[in-house]
């Protein structure tokens, strides 16, 4: 269903869901980590650091520091894949899918809450 947004709309949403994210003192995302992030649970698995990359247009290394950030935080994990040790999988977590949960509801309030 396509929503109908003017585009003060959207960077008002923008504003507003990126205030909220500051506000909770959560975790502190760039936007290269949140897409990264939303890649990973929103296409269907498997992921790899190389295929992120390709999919970002960036190094494998901007793929690797993004996901030491989100592995600190628990919002992803890695492993080496056992059929081919050359790829690293990046998989989802419980801890992820919350933040993911709790970001998606502040999106959907905020957007509630845009004047008309």
């Amino acid at each position: 269903m396509p929503i109908d947004m003017r585009p003060a709309q959207a960077l008002r949403l923008w504003h507003d869901v990126s205030l909220a994210i500051v506000r909770e003192n959560g975790a502190d995302l760039s936007p290269r980590q949140i897409t990264v992030l939303l890649t990973v649970y929103l296409e269907p698995p498997p992921h790899t650091v190389r295929g992120l990359a390709e999919k970002l247009g960036v190094t494998k290394p901007a793929i690797t520091r993004a996901l030491d950030t989100m592995g600190e935080l628990k919002l992803l994990g890695r492993r080496r894949d056992e059929a081919d040790r050359r790829n690293v999988i990046v998989h989802r977590t419980v801890e992820g899918a919350l933040f993911l949960e709790r970001l998606a509801d502040t999106i959907v309030d905020k957007a509630r809450e845009l004047p008309r």
